[in-house]
This record gives C-alpha cells, structure tokens and sequence, in this order.
C-alpha cells in the first residue's frame, strides 16, 4: 500500500462514521463509571472514601495511553494500531464486567482507560484521509463523535444500569468495541507513516521527543493552554451541576440528572459548523467568540439558579458546550495544518494538556460548591475564561 500521509485519500462518508463512532465509543469508557462509582464500590467491597478511584484510575490509564501509545501513531501502521487499542479497551470492560473485588476492577479500569485512547489515533488518522480543503469538516465530524460519546456516557450508563445493573454496562460496551473493531478492520485503508518506510525512528526516541516538539510549537502551545481553560470549566461545570440538581432547590434523582446531561448532547452539533469555519480561515476570530460564549453560558446557568429554573440551566449548559466543542475543533484543525509527520505526537500533548486543566476543574468543583454554592462556580469558571482571554489577547500584539 502507498503511504498515505499526503495522498489524496480514496475514503467515504461510511469510513469517516467508522472513525467518529470509534472516537466516541473509546471516550465514553471514561465516564461510564461516574454515575456508578456508589454502586460499583458497594458491590466489590471499596471503601466509600476510596471509591472515586474507580475513575480516577481510568484516568491515568488514559494519560498513559496519550504519552504511551498515541505517539505509535507516526511510526505504526495505522489500522493495526487503532485494532490492537480497541483490544485493550475490551480486555479492559472485559475484566470490569467480572470483577468482584477492588484490585481486579481498578486493573480493569487502567486498561480500559489505556485502551480510550483510540479516540486519539482516530481523530488524526481522519485528518490525514481528508483533503487539506476539508480537513476542518472532517476532523469536526470525527470530534462530534467523541463528544456525543463524552457527553451521552454518563446518562446511558446510568440508565442501563437502573435497568440492567452496573456490570450489564460494561458488557456491552465491550461487545460494542470488539464490533468495532472488527468494522474497522475490513473498511480503514492502510496508512503507514513515512517514518515505516523511510528508516524508521526508535520508540524510546518517540516518546523523548515530545517535550522537545511542545516547546518547538508555539500554535500548539497557544491552543492547548486555549483548550486547557475550556476543558477546566467544562468539568467543573458538570461535575459540578448534579450537586445542584440533587439540592433541595431541584430536588432531582439519578435519573432526572441523567435525563439533564442529555442536554449537553446537543453540542455535537456544532462541531461540522466549526471545522466549516475554521476551514475558511477565520478560527482566530472564532476562538475568541467561544471563549465569550464559555462566560455567557456561565452567565445563564446563574440565571437558571435565580430563578430555579432548570430549563434555563439546562440552555446554559448547551451554550457552555458549544463553547467547548468549538474550541476544540478549531484547535485540533490547527494543530493537524502542521507537519503530517508528527501529528500523532501534537494531538498526544494536545489532549493531554487539556485533560488536566479539565481535572484541576473537576477537583475544584466539590469543594467550590459545597463551601460557597453555584456563585463560586460561576465566578471560577468565568475567571478562568477571562485569563484564557487575556492571553488570547496577546495574539494582536504579536508582529
């Protein structure tokens, strides 16, 4: 097969949907277990204190995988590489579905955690299948899929289990992935990256190389500290609306709260709008509009709070999602312009930048709330925002 770093690419709408469900399947394994981690540590025998680890350990599975394996991406060929992930990811839901003390699942939780990084060799591997004059539309319909499995993870998982209990959850989604991969096998192209077939680089020089290439590249730098921000106040923002939602103001259960985050779905509808726009070229100015649009979403939730109301909640945190879904295409577009050669390792620190701005926001959000209620939230999400806008400010001033 040809390398297919710049050839025009012969894929189709249905191997790009491919791509997108795999980008969404493979995020949602981190976040089926949060609405369950009560149910999951009272079955295995954890300690309530201990029993965010179940999620927590995925976690750092998951940045593992981002500094570990996403870098194979520019010296593996590319197909075998996203299989032999979704495998681990299977093993990993495998294991958490027959588990039935701490040490087993927290193991299962770190390989399934390694195993979601196959989102992130999905959203480069469609950045090279597309033509530079629609690489923004292609690369935002991949992301819609990671976001709609970001944002959907939790209510379904909350509701499969009410039906069908915790363990049914991770069950079928590993039955899901290994269709998945099976599916990807027969319709991905090859692409071996021009490292497979120009002599090659060693791992170890892979992986020393990362820091190196961060401090090389400015644009990366920029947006992954503009996506840091965003993603830090989108967790806090949901990690902590169902504090709020289960208050005596709302009064909600597990299942209206899982009913609630089914709003932020509706975000993933924005993100072939951005890559329409940042395929034009105007992402500069539309960074800075979502990054406002991050404070307004804010804003309204506040509104909502007022006035107890949950439907204006509810358009808050939709705008507040656009935001995030936005910035991370325009991001990702920006990133995927630079050298094909090293996509793999700028979309690996990309992400795994941002992932802990987004768990400095989710540390923040208990102890914001519980000590000051929604006021503080909104005025933490938004001071984040207005320095993400500062710094974005520098932008005009450079010659």
């Amino acid at each position: 097969m040809t390398d297919r770093t710049d050839a025009a690419p012969t894929a189709g709408g249905f191997t790009f949907f491919l791509l997108a469900l795999a980008a969404g399947l493979g995020a949602a394994n981190l976040y089926y277990a949060q609405p369950l981690v009560a149910l999951i540590g009272a079955d295995i025998g954890l300690d309530e204190t201990l029993a965010s680890l179940v999620v927590t350990i995925g976690q750092v599975g998951y940045i593992l995988g981002l500094l570990l394996l996403v870098p194979l991406g520019d010296i593996v060929e590319n197909r075998r590489l996203i299989g032999s992930i979704l495998i681990c990811a299977a093993v990993g839901l495998g294991l958490a579905f027959v588990a039935s003390e701490p040490a087993l699942f927290l193991f299962a939780a770190l390989v399934f955690g390694v195993g979601s990084v196959v989102a992130q060799v999905a959203v480069p591997f469609a950045a090279h299948l597309a033509r530079p004059e629609e690489r923004g539309r292609k690369v935002g319909s991949v992301v819609s899929g990671l976001m709609t499995g970001i944002l959907l993870a939790r209510p379904v998982s909350s509701l499969v289990a009410h039906f069908l209990g915790w363990r049914a959850v991770f069950l079928l989604a590993a039955l899901l992935i290994l269709a998945l991969a099976v599916g990807l096998r027969i319709a991905l192209p090859q692409r071996r990256p021009a490292t497979t077939t120009g002599g090659g680089a060693s791992y170890g020089a892979l992986v020393a190389s990362l820091w190196p290439l961060m401090r090389s590249q400015p644009i990366l730098r920029r947006r992954a500290a503009y996506q840091a921000a965003m993603f830090c106040v989108f967790t806090l923002f949901w990690t902590a609306v169902p504090l709020l939602l289960a208050s005596p103001q709302f009064g909600f259960g597990q299942e209206g709260i899982a009913i609630f985050a089914l709003a932020g779905a509706a975000s993933v509808f924005i993100s072939p709008l951005a890559g329409w726009i940042a395929d034009r070229g105007w992402s500069r100015a539309a960074t800075g509009a979502a990054l406002l649009l991050a404070i307004a979403g804010f804003l309204v939730t506040e509104l909502g709070v007022a006035t107890s109301s949950v439907v204006v909640l509810a358009i808050g945190a939709i705008v507040l999602d656009c935001a995030a879904t936005a910035n991370l295409v325009f991001g990702q577009r920006a990133i995927f312009m630079l050298a094909p050669e090293i996509r793999s390792r700028l979309n690996a620190l990309y992400i795994a930048t941002f992932f802990l701005g987004g768990a400095l926001g989710s540390a923040l959000a208990s102890p914001l709330y519980e000590v000051a209620g929604w006021g503080s939230v909104t005025l933490a999400g938004s001071a984040i925002m207005i320095l993400a806008l500062l710094y974005y400010a520098t932008e005009f001033r450079r010659g």
